[in-house]
């Protein structure tokens, strides 16, 4: 969204004002003509130049426009109007890198000027620094925190840069309607990105509402209906789309793509991948396609061709993630965040005792390494009315991040320090996130699933020490192939996803820092193998039933009609969950035996530790 090309001084000079009337009027030649008479007069009479500039521009005469800005800029170093006349319009014309000097120049004589500091970030988004936009926009927003376009737009920074902090930026977005449809549509989209297909899915269909013609609204929402298991609208958007003017460019391949996704959802695999290969990427920086297409030949058969189409979208991805989150490729970097800050026992022994709910007012934790079947065992829990689950939500890293700035406390060393304010503010804090995503019932216990729970098992054990833990373990070559062929959102899990070795590396990593809190703290956890529970459904449910003193499993058999009621679940796996139980992701790994080789000597003492075997 542009700004207005230019800003004038405050002008008393009845001369000016026809040629103010002339621009107003949309006649750029008589404005032009009236400025260069005055001109002769003072040829450098910076008001009359403005507006020169103006009717210069309008004329399509965009060279000379950006003549006369940059001439007043260097004529006038320390007058803002200028530097920030001239920054739009090289914005308009094209040239990002010469606007952001500009507006570089501007915001440094007005620090304090929110708007020049949005304008800076747009145009580093522009440029695909996204970085450099984030950090803009979040000055921004601390200048203007009211300002709803200011933190729509550091929010989509924020997402870019895979950063949790859109999703506070955008808490208040209902008070904020109505908005004007472009921000309307970004909003929209960064709620998409964030995970939060429902409340994109409300803005977008009142945009198309507002604007029925604008194809593009429409087919985002096409696939949002998809995201959101509303296959049938979704398949009918789509052919109204198509019945329409003959799509081209991205927005063929985005039909093709969505249609793909539809013929994955049947089965069809073969279709899926001709649609693809058909259709093609958007572009060089689409690794979106390259995993879309990975997916449909792994599921066609073809294990090779869907090697090579991951190794391109992991390749794309990578390039997109480096500026973005430059820490995670420096030299040494952990694998995993945080995944060597151990507590030893002996420090756990200078915890002070402080009192905590008991295993029924605790969360029930569902961790495990990401694709071992946690998304699985929470849609269980979920259908039983006893149990409420709220989709994987990254809370301990948010409230980790909270506690650090707001009293120097770091994760978990200094967990010891924590007395009975900080562990009860911490579990306040904790419930009201919970219940800022999902709408209590009181009379069920709380299931929080996510993975990567387990690095956080200190903080949880600090705040949570009697809860029970549910720990979904399978086949780690399972594991790491069904890792690899996801397009995660989470930057760490996307940089670990970068090859099988790699994410062998993080999985063992991950898998011997739980075991060791494990042995340090002790808490309640019951190990589920995906295997078993796949192959004797009854029997597994049972055991966990009995693991959290729920009476009877049986509801939780229905996960799937459950999980089909939901409509929106937010993990890769959405349209798995909602079948019946079925073994097809047992052994997948086998048939990609051969692209195994570097990770299986890094895995033998978890394959050893969870009896699992690589025979063919």
């Amino acid at each position: 969204m542009r700004p207005f090309l230019c800003q004038l001084f405050t002008m008393t000079d009845n001369s000016i004002n026809p040629i103010v009337g002339a621009l107003q009027s949309d006649n750029p030649a008589e404005a032009e003509r009236q400025c260069r008479q005055l001109l002769m007069a003072d040829a450098e009479a910076a008001d009359v130049l403005v507006l020169l500039a103006v009717s210069q521009w309008r004329l399509g005469r965009h060279e000379l426009a950006l003549e006369i800005y940059a001439r007043l800029a260097e004529a006038h170093p320390d007058e803002i109007l200028h530097w920030r006349n001239y920054a739009n319009a090289l914005w308009e014309s094209g040239d990002l890198s010469g606007a952001e000097h500009a507006f570089t120049r501007a915001a440094a004589l007005a620090p304090d000027d929110a708007e020049l500091l949005e304008h800076l970030g747009l145009v580093q988004l522009d440029a695909g620094k996204a970085a450099d936009a984030r950090n803009t926009l979040l000055r921004a927003f601390g200048k203007s925190p009211v300002s709803p376009a200011i933190r729509i737009h550091a929010a989509r920074a924020c997402s870019l840069c895979r950063d949790s902090r859109a999703d506070h930026l955008l808490s208040p977005w209902r008070d904020w309607l109505p908005l004007d449809d472009s921000l309307q549509s970004e909003l929209a989209e960064v709620q998409a990105q964030l995970g939060e297909a429902v409340i994109a899915v409300e803005l977008l269909e009142d945009l198309a509402h507002r604007l029925p013609e604008e194809r593009r609204v429409r087919l985002r929402l096409a696939s949002l209906y998809e995201r959101i298991n509303r296959v049938e609208q979704a398949e009918r958007l789509l052919d109204e789309i198509a019945a329409g003017t003959e799509p081209a460019g991205r927005e063929a391949c985005e039909i093709a793509r969505q249609r793909a996704q539809l013929a994955m959802r049947r089965r069809d695999y073969a279709a899926a991948r001709a649609l693809l290969d058909q259709a093609g990427p958007s572009g060089d920086g689409d690794y979106g396609f390259w995993f879309a297409l990975g997916n449909a030949c792994d599921k066609a058969g073809d294990p090779e061709a869907a090697m090579g189409a991951l190794e391109r979208a992991h390749a794309r991805q990578l390039d997109e993630l480096r500026p973005a989150v430059p820490d995670f490729f420096e030299p040494g970097a952990e694998v995993l965040p945080k995944v060597s800050a151990r507590v030893s026992a002996g420090d756990y022994r200078n915890w002070p005792q402080l009192q905590a709910p008991d295993a029924a007012q605790s969360p029930v934790f569902v961790v495990g390494f990401p694709r071992s079947g946690t998304t699985l065992l929470e849609q269980m829990l979920d259908a039983h009315p006893r149990m409420q689950s709220m989709d994987e939500r990254p809370l301990f890293n948010t409230l980790s991040r909270q506690l650090e700035a707001a009293t120097g406390i770091e994760v978990p060393h200094d967990l010891g320090r924590l007395n009975q304010r900080d562990c009860d503010e911490l579990r306040k804090g904790y419930l009201l996130m919970a219940c800022a995503k999902i709408e209590r019932r009181w009379d069920a216990q709380l299931v929080d699933k996510n993975p990567l729970n387990m690095l956080w098992l200190p903080l949880i054990h600090r705040m949570f020490p009697h809860a029970r833990f549910i720990l979904a373990v399978r086949h780690p070559c399972d594991v790491l192939l069904s890792c690899y062929m996801q397009n995660f959102r989470t930057a760490v899990l996307a940089v670990a996803g970068q090859s099988l070795e790699r994410l062998a590396q993080a999985y063992v990593a991950a898998m011997e820092t739980w075991l060791h809190h494990v042995d340090v703290f002790k808490p309640s956890v019951m190990v589920s193998r995906y295997e078993d529970l796949v192959a004797d459904t009854p029997s597994q449910l049972g055991r966990i039933a009995s693991f959290l003193g729920l009476e009877n499993a049986s509801a939780m058999l229905d996960f799937d009609t459950r999980a089909r009621e939901k409509g929106y679940i937010k993990t890769p796996s959405y349209t798995q969950v909602i079948e019946p139980i079925n073994t097809r992701g047992v052994g997948r790994w086998q048939q990609y035996f051969p692209h195994f080789a570097p990770a299986l000597p890094l895995l033998k003492p978890m394959l050893e530790r969870w009896g699992y075997g690589v025979d063919r």
